[in-house]
């Protein structure tokens, strides 16, 4: 395995902000804690000390999470750890995206696996325990339910009565209706004799449970069982009892809004724009089937699209008596994690960390600690049969980057045995017409205009018949043109990086589990830069 790094900057597939965080932009400073360095977490840590984490509640919960899930003693022992006033966690989440979705699932948390052990080596006094959060509480059903295969989209479904409880926390939707997905994956996958058992360990972990969460922490927990990772399901009972103080004072005093808005507008200010969409109470409210925005009108405390209905002390009196029914929305999210965990540091892409850098005021006022934060990696994989695809060419990855008419105009024009460019015969028109002009001037001023739209229009045509010559020319490396367009259907799926499209499952069919303890060597996320990764 080869690995190097490209700038961020060097990669016009990342936006201006993800560029400007991971490169340390000083227009950004404002709005994080702390600078990303080893050096930095001595600080991170006496900081966090200072929050009334409670470690007791944390071990039980995730104790009894891990108590029914098999080759779990690894994972058990970390969650014991984190008992210890020198243990923390650095942490990154998703939502519970199908066999873990876009490839970028699987990069976030060896990312966070590495960050670990490298603090474990730096901070041999403490304990670093990497966790991985399922957000399973989110309602948007479209963002989790598929995966790409093989180049084919495979698509969980729900029918039935079943389809009547999409639109509520994805995960307590039951596990039965995954059936017709498992059977497209087992298909693809090659039916019962799948490489490295994989299939058999999905079917396993999402067969073997009640709910779709439960059988996200158990595939997680699966494919990371030989590491140091811990996988959590926040949405337990216990810990939004915790949390809810923090709920308490954002539906009766609306915390959160002014002070993200103000954080938008310095960051606009700044050349950013803002990210999140504050409401003036940030969390649903949880029934079975539904997760819906709580609001406050004409004096009273409401459940958009419902019924429900309560005053002040009646709203007051139901959240102390059911707090598990109230979620946090992504205003609130990043604070519910930091209240739970003993947390060091959130690694995340350029997206999530868009909303964090409009939550440091929001912090403040809640009385928790800012995290650092963390820019995951992104990594493309190029597997043995593109590399040889890649030096049949000649090309490199910095070129593929590019959009796939440009590679292949480029290309053309490198490898061609004529000349294509009709650039100095355009020059030698414009002088031309430019004398003319002057000409045309002395004789009546009148005549210039016409003589410069003459000179534009012959311009025109000899452009065009540049293209033409190169379209003919092109005609002459079909077989090349194919390899590059296979090579960005491969590495650049849609003309978007392989990592937000494909499943880990293309490169894992290949490599089986090392894939795993690869990327967990070579993904340092305090080292920016885009992870290439030949097979």
């Amino acid at each position: 395995m080869h690995t190097e790094r490209i700038p961020f900057a060097q990669v016009p597939q990342f936006s201006a902000r993800d560029v400007a965080y991971a490169t340390a932009d000083p227009a950004l400073r404002p709005f994080y804690k702390y600078d990303v360095t080893l050096d930095a977490f001595a600080r991170v840590m006496a900081d966090k000390a200072a929050d009334a984490t409670d470690r007791q509640l944390l071990v039980t919960e995730l104790l009894a999470q891990y108590a029914d899930l098999p080759n779990a003693e690894r994972a058990r022992t970390q969650v014991q750890r984190l008992s210890e006033g020198n243990a923390w966690t650095v942490i990154t989440a998703h939502q519970p995206s199908l066999f873990t979705g876009p490839l970028y699932f699987i990069l976030k948390i060896c990312s966070t696996i590495n960050l670990a052990r490298q603090l474990n080596a730096r901070y041999p006094d403490h304990h670093v325990v990497p966790v991985f959060i399922m957000g399973g509480e989110d309602h948007d059903f479209a963002e989790i339910n598929h995966a790409r295969v093989k180049g084919q989209t495979v698509r969980w479904t729900p029918t039935g009565a079943e389809a009547d409880r999409v639109g509520g926390s994805v995960a307590q939707l039951p596990v039965t209706t995954l059936a017709p997905a498992l059977s497209a994956l087992k298909d693809l996958l090659g039916g019962e004799f799948t490489p490295f058992g994989i299939y058999d360990r999905i079917e396993r972990a999402y067969g073997g449970q009640q709910t779709y969460g439960e059988a996200t922490v158990a595939f997680v927990h699966d494919l990371f069982r030989e590491t140091e990772l811990v996988v959590a399901n926040p949405s337990r009972p216990a810990f939004k009892r915790a949390f809810l103080p923090l709920m308490e004072r954002e539906i009766f005093e609306r915390v959160s809004q002014p002070l993200v808005e103000q954080a938008q507008e310095q960051l606009t200010a700044a050349g950013f724009s803002g990210q999140a969409h504050a409401r003036d109470i940030n969390l649903f409210y949880l029934q079975p089937g539904r997760r819906d925005r709580i609001v406050y009108q004409d004096g009273h405390y409401g459940v958009l699209d419902t019924a429900l209905l309560f005053t002040a002390e009646e709203f007051r009196a139901h959240l102390h008596a059911h707090p598990e029914r109230f979620s946090p929305n992504v205003v609130m999210r990043p604070l519910f994690q930091e209240l739970i965990f003993p947390n060091l540091a959130y690694v995340g892409g350029g997206g999530e960390l868009a909303y964090w850098l409009e939550r440091r005021a929001q912090f403040a006022a809640f009385g928790l600690n800012f995290p650092m934060l963390i820019r995951r990696n992104s990594a493309v994989w190029i597997d043995a049969k593109s590399q040889r695809k890649m030096a049949k060419l000649g090309v490199g990855l910095r070129d593929l980057l590019r959009h796939e008419d440009l590679i292949i105009r480029d290309y053309v024009a490198a490898h061609s045995a004529n000349a294509l460019s009709l650039a100095p015969e355009v020059e030698q028109l414009t002088a031309l017409f430019e004398q003319t002009a002057r000409k045309a001037k002395a004789v009546d001023p009148t005549l210039e205009a016409a003589a410069l739209a003459e000179g534009v229009r012959q311009r025109k045509i000899l452009e065009q018949f540049e293209s033409r010559l190169r379209r003919v020319e092109k005609k002459k490396f079909d077989r090349e043109m194919a390899l590059i367009r296979e090579l960005r259907a491969t590495l650049f799926p849609g003309d978007s990086l392989q990592e937000r499209k494909d499943n880990f499952l293309n490169v894992y069919l290949n490599v089986g589990d090392r894939l795993f303890e690869d990327l967990i060597e070579v993904l340092d996320p305090l080292e920016p830069g885009l992870v290439v990764v030949r097979e």
